[in-house]
């Protein structure tokens, strides 16, 4: 089981690190991303700090994949951010996607989906077929999510994901602890966006550590 889109009180999440880990591996999860919210004001702090958690998450049998979320950064923006968040010892880059409940600006998707430093896009609301077919091209996985408002996209983000042949995960984009999925939960989200049954279990049991290893 993987989550690989999560918050702490790093940035807006309620959780202390280790609390969310912990939580996490009593569910289950093996693979855990903490993608506290970045920009150019504390992209560094927050990878040295998840960094430290390492060896804390391997005692509660959790792979901890250190990454950063970029938001609201502008578009032009993305690509150099993201190659100094690699280059800063993130295994794991998120882009804040055009979701329809916040103004995210437009060309952010598509910024996202050219770059292959970023690895996922996170709720990419209205995700247009050109951008689903340029993130397949650059190996840049497409989230459906978990999160209240960011999900109302789903079934649109599944269809045009489906469609191009993208890379799909299923996040929770975790605030607090309400937020967590047990695994029935995961799969309710996708067979929710319209995925079938083996559509979900391919989605959700997917080599992470392979997915990764290919972006280097």
């Amino acid at each position: 089981m993987y989550d690989l889109h999560t918050h702490t009180i790093l940035s807006d999440g309620e959780l202390l690190p280790a609390e969310l880990v912990r939580r996490l591996a009593v569910y289950g999860y093996t693979h855990v991303g903490i993608t506290d919210h970045a920009d150019a004001t504390n992209i560094e702090e927050l990878l040295v700090a998840v960094t430290r958690l390492v060896p804390t998450a391997e005692e509660y049998g959790v792979a901890l994949i250190p990454g950063v979320e970029l938001t609201h950064v502008p578009p032009a923006m993305i690509p150099a951010m993201a190659r100094e968040a690699k280059n800063l010892g993130a295994r794991i880059v998120v882009v804040h996607g055009e979701t329809t409940t916040e103004p995210v600006a437009p060309g952010t998707n598509h910024a996202a989906c050219g770059c292959r430093d970023v690895d996922i896009l996170a709720h990419p609301g209205f995700l247009s077929r050109e951008d689903a077919a340029l993130a397949r091209e650059n190996d840049v996985a497409v989230e459906l999510t978990y999160r209240a408002g960011h999900n109302r996209t789903n079934g649109h983000v599944a269809r045009v994901a489906c469609a191009a042949g993208c890379t799909i995960v299923i996040d929770s984009d975790t605030h607090d602890h309400d937020d967590l999925m047990d695994a029935r939960a995961r799969k309710v989200v996708g067979l929710g966006a319209g995925l079938t049954s083996a559509e979900c279990e391919r989605i959700l049991s997917f080599n992470i550590e392979e997915f990764l290893s290919n972006k280097k």
